[in-house]
């Protein structure tokens, strides 16, 4: 058995967050998960179909101009931007974290990640919980989905 296929299930936010506090350079990535994306650690343009030098991801590194508010909606935040993914893309994308370099930005000013750690999968109970915590926000704030725009 791969190590990919034993990687740990993060099942709270609470977890997450406090890895994300511990550690940098850590993203989370919504795909069929890291074995099938560690043959190529490449990602393909939507639009255009250019393949980028690395895999698309959202970084879940918590910038200073956050200040003191607090990590776990922060996080929340970052997991909700593309919680839509399993419904416009592929019903078998799922999101997983990994750490890594940015190597380049995508089209959409994605970071493009290389050098992979696959760290572990994120459980649906997560996204629920971050949806959750995000849709209470007193802003109005949704997934960063296109919907039929284009």
């Amino acid at each position: 058995m791969s190590t990919v296929a034993r990687l740990p299930t993060f099942t709270s936010l609470s977890e997450l967050t406090r890895l994300v506090i511990r550690r940098r350079h850590l993203y989370a990535r919504w795909s069929h998960g890291p074995e099938r994306d560690l043959t190529a650690v490449s990602s393909t343009d939507d639009l255009t179909g250019v393949r980028l030098p690395g895999l698309s991801a959202s970084s879940l590194d918590i910038e200073d101009w956050w200040g003191e508010r607090p990590a776990e909606i922060w996080v929340a935040r970052r997991l909700y931007d593309y919680c839509h993914l399993p419904r416009v893309k592929d019903e078998r994308t799922r999101p997983w974290i990994l750490h890594g370099r940015e190597a380049a930005r995508g089209p959409d000013n994605e970071p493009l990640v290389r050098d992979i750690e696959p760290i572990g999968w994120i459980a649906d109970c997560v996204i629920t919980e971050a949806s959750r915590i995000v849709t209470a926000q007193p802003g109005r704030w949704g997934p960063l989905d296109r919907g039929l725009a284009g």
